[in-house]
């Protein structure tokens, strides 16, 4: 019997949080994928739907940059984190998260006018309630994730879990 052995990784999160003091809602994934590692920003993988649901709930065109994204994010008073600060990983596979090391959300809290808080999925609800709910006491909000790997989900049934949950104001 052959074993195949998984190659993981220690990983810390390199990149700041997307927020203002003017955010009201704030959307927590996990950890980022590779791709969105690579390029030092949220969502990031081709396949990840977040930026056509959130283009979809603002009724704006998806944004093509990374700065266009930022841009879209703030002035819809939108703020985006992650609940894990470092971990173990395998890619960008959330089933092999281990170690996890939270970031601060309190911090973020306290910093802005955030009155709700969502998980894009239920690995980032699972996480959130495990590590950062008791420094926080806020509860959490669990959408289905965007991510490629919920293939259960088209983008229009994303599209319209979200909108039944999230109010932009603008």
């Amino acid at each position: 019997m052959i074993v195949k052995k998984e190659k993981i990784n220690i990983l810390i999160h390199k990149f700041e949080p997307v927020y203002n003091e003017k955010s009201k809602i704030l959307i927590l994934g996990t950890f980022p994928s590779v791709k969105s590692r690579t390029a030092s920003f949220y969502y990031q993988h081709p396949q990840n739907r977040f930026w056509k649901v959130i283009s979809a709930l603002i009724g704006m065109p998806t944004p093509e940059t990374i700065a266009a994204e930022r841009k879209m994010l703030l002035s819809n008073h939108i703020a985006v984190w992650d609940v894990i600060y470092s971990c173990d990983i395998n890619g960008s596979s959330d089933s092999s998260i281990r170690n996890v090391v939270p970031n601060d959300i309190a911090k973020i809290l306290k910093e802005t006018d955030i009155k709700t808080i969502y998980a894009n999925g239920g690995k980032a609800y699972e996480l959130y309630n495990r590590y950062c709910y008791e420094k926080t006491n806020e509860k959490i909000i669990r959408l289905p994730s965007t991510s490629p790997a919920n293939a259960q989900y088209s983008l229009e049934r994303l599209i319209e879990c979200w909108q039944t949950e999230i109010k932009i104001e603008s």
